[in-house]
């Protein structure tokens, strides 16, 4: 059964310390990110943070809370900046897709943060109690899904694009390639492994959208 209440813990003596919230955010970021949703308990997480129980329930009110807090912060940190380099960098298809791929590969196996992707990791071994943040996670690969199409679909209006390509199957494809990644870093391959990787994707993208 999911946790649903930080449980209390005594009040220390002495002035209260100020609740950092975007500390907090991160220190538990880390957590579920190694851990996954499941594999970290709300002990963990008061542990992590170093913020009292009480100041948790009331800032998150319970671990799914404070997971989709934690959720909120990932994508303003990481993954807006991903799809802004999606319609903000110049150049061809392949240039801004190698780009995009490259920043991400380069994330995934990062020294300052754990391996792969936050959302892939949390995902892990979910349970039939944490429905509701599987659905959170779904929707998240979803809209990863829908960036890629939009701009693959911008560039067919554009003309750079055949008309017969299916704008939405290479988005998925590109999808699954992301999310290969992530397993392969928390499997322990490099950053040049995925560099690797990448350039190889890129290499077969044209022959994939010309026969879509």
């Amino acid at each position: 059964m999911m946790e649903t209440t930080i449980s209390g813990s005594k009040k220390s003596r002495g002035r209260p310390k100020t609740f950092d919230r975007e500390d907090a955010l991160e220190k538990a970021m880390t957590l579920f990110w190694q851990h996954g949703y499941e594999g970290t308990s709300l002990s963990d997480l008061v542990a992590a943070t170093g913020a009292k129980a009480p100041t948790l329930y009331a800032e998150f009110t319970n671990k799914e809370g404070l997971f989709r807090a934690v959720l909120e912060h990932y994508i303003t940190r990481f993954t807006r900046q991903y799809e802004t380099c999606l319609f903000g960098e110049t150049g061809s298809v392949t240039e801004v897709l190698e780009v995009f791929l490259t920043r991400i590969a380069k994330c995934f196996t990062a020294e300052d943060t754990p391996s792969g992707c936050f959302i892939v990791s949390t995902s892990s071994g979910l349970g039939a109690s944490s429905q509701e943040i599987a659905n959170i996670i779904k929707a998240r690969h979803i809209l990863q899904d829908e960036a890629l199409a939009r701009f693959l679909r911008e560039r067919q209006q554009q003309g750079e694009l055949p008309e017969h390509c299916d704008v939405s199957h290479v988005a998925k494809y590109l999808s699954c390639i992301i999310r290969g990644m992530s397993v392969s870093a928390r499997d322990g391959a490099s950053g040049e492994e995925l560099l690797s990787l990448v350039a190889t994707t890129i290499r077969l993208l044209p022959g994939l959208i010309k026969t879509e």
